[in-house]
């Protein structure tokens, strides 16, 4: 993989948000949930799914701390539309763990 500079990886916008509703996405073509996820008052609410079925309830999810990049355009995915990536690790079955801050943090808080 080719190294990129720090400018690079400045444009990226990573945030951790608190995911605060959690639905079923019966129209994705693999198991996917829907989010909507709070980064704080400056940033708002955004949307995101995520194929972390395998993993996780929508029980667990609720609540929880997650990061995501927010600065990529909204893709749509089916008929809904996904305003940021949430990231996770994928593994030894292909199916993905969520990535999350150790400690909680104030939502809208950047990595870097």
């Amino acid at each position: 993989m080719p190294a990129i500079s720090w400018n690079d990886f400045e444009k990226i916008d990573i945030r951790c948000g608190t995911i605060i509703e959690v639905k079923d996405f019966p129209k994705a073509r693999k198991p996917s949930y829907q989010f909507q996820i709070d980064f704080g008052a400056e940033l708002g609410i955004k949307r995101s799914s995520a194929q972390v079925t395998h993993h996780y309830t929508k029980e667990e999810l609720h609540n929880k701390q997650v990061i995501a990049v927010i600065n990529f355009p909204p893709k749509q995915i089916a008929d809904f539309f996904s305003e940021c990536l949430v990231l996770g690790i994928y593994d030894e079955n292909n199916d993905v763990i969520l990535l999350q801050p150790e400690r909680a943090v104030k939502n809208g808080q950047r990595i870097g």
